[in-house]
């Protein structure tokens, strides 16, 4: 087993462009959730929104790669309207159940052949990174004409790929911070309060439901941007936003901390690095004369991780619900 080639293939993910965009959807579940005690399921839906927006913008009507985000961004709004207005003036299930059936309908419209024109349906969209590569900052070239390799060890990167990196990285830092300050303003201190007694708060003249409202479209844009990032470096495809995707940043979320700032970033980076090495180590391991593991082929074995995953999450919610930064008191579903 060569370790050094597996450690270099697993320290790829502490800056992939998947763990940004998940560090991202997740501070946007930490905002619905963790502070707002809204149940979302639907991440996945507003992480699409933002992906295709920012790709059929460019696409089908020309615009620049900046503007594109922006229309993402205002799809997750939309969205979020869609979902809250019905929901948010009930029970926190009724958004859990709306949310994740509404991400599948979304996901679903873009698979059909209704909206082929823009969406190319299940086959998705790609050649639409000429703008944000022409806004590249660092040079692609040498004096001598060949290709620059940015980095060092296993974090070597094109000038293209440095570039989506950094400008996710951009875009995480600046939400990570919008967080820690609306949180720790009126406003934020309001919303925690919306999630431990949303009673107590209205009877103190509160519009609770416009907190809710708020803080679903403000967790949504976020998720939007967390797609545009997944969006940057190949293609859109819907088959990419399923359940699974949700789940996965729900996994992140309570692995670093519901109601934490930097709890979703440091969960994203360790929910990779994790899946990157098991999907290195584990192949490997079926191939040797281990017990049951020698019994998998390479691919089974590879499917193992996501079973891991899932065990995983539940020993997370049992042990420890607060996540590695969170605190137990914060918790809605922990009294």
């Amino acid at each position: 087993m060569d370790w050094g080639q597996i450690f270099n293939n697993t320290a790829y993910w502490v800056f992939s462009p998947e763990t940004i965009a998940y560090a991202l959807a997740a501070t946007g579940l930490a905002v619905q959730f963790g502070f707002g005690g809204l149940l979302n399921f639907g991440m996945a839906g507003f992480m699409a929104l933002g992906a295709y927006g920012y790709a059929i913008s460019i696409l089908s009507f020309g615009w620049p790669w900046w503007a594109g985000i922006l229309v993402g961004c205002v799809a997750a709004v939309i969205f979020a309207l869609i979902l809250g207005i019905p929901t948010l003036r009930l029970r926190a299930d009724y958004l859990a159940i709306v949310t994740i059936a509404a991400a599948e309908i979304v996901r679903l419209l873009l698979t059909t052949q209704l909206f082929d024109e823009w969406t190319n349906s299940a086959d998705g969209l790609g050649g639409y990174h000429a703008g944000f590569r022409g806004a590249n900052p660092f040079p692609k070239t040498g004096a001598d004409g060949e290709p620059i390799i940015y980095g060092f060890g296993p974090w070597q990167w094109t000038a293209d790929q440095l570039w989506v990196r950094v400008f996710g990285i951009i875009l995480l830092a600046i939400a990570v911070y919008l967080v820690w300050a609306i949180m720790r303003s009126p406003w934020g201190r309001v919303l925690k309060g919306i999630r431990e007694d949303e009673d107590a708060v209205r009877s103190l003249g509160k519009n609770v439901f416009s907190y809710k409202m708020q803080a679903l479209m403000i967790g949504g844009v976020f998720g939007a941007l967390g797609g545009v990032v997944f969006a940057l470096p190949s293609a859109v495809v819907p088959a990419t936003y399923t359940t699974s995707l949700t789940f996965f940043i729900w996994t992140i979320l309570l692995l670093g901390g519901a109601a934490t700032v930097f709890g979703p970033v440091v969960g994203s980076v360790i929910f990779w690095v994790i899946m990157g090495f098991l999907d290195n180590v584990l192949p490997v391991l079926a191939q040797s004369d281990i017990p049951i593991l020698s019994l998998l082929t390479a691919q089974q074995a590879a499917t193992l991780r996501f079973i891991l995953v899932g065990v995983a999450l539940m020993l997370i919610v049992i042990f420890r619900p607060q996540g590695i930064f969170g605190n137990k008191r914060e918790l809605t579903f922990v009294k």
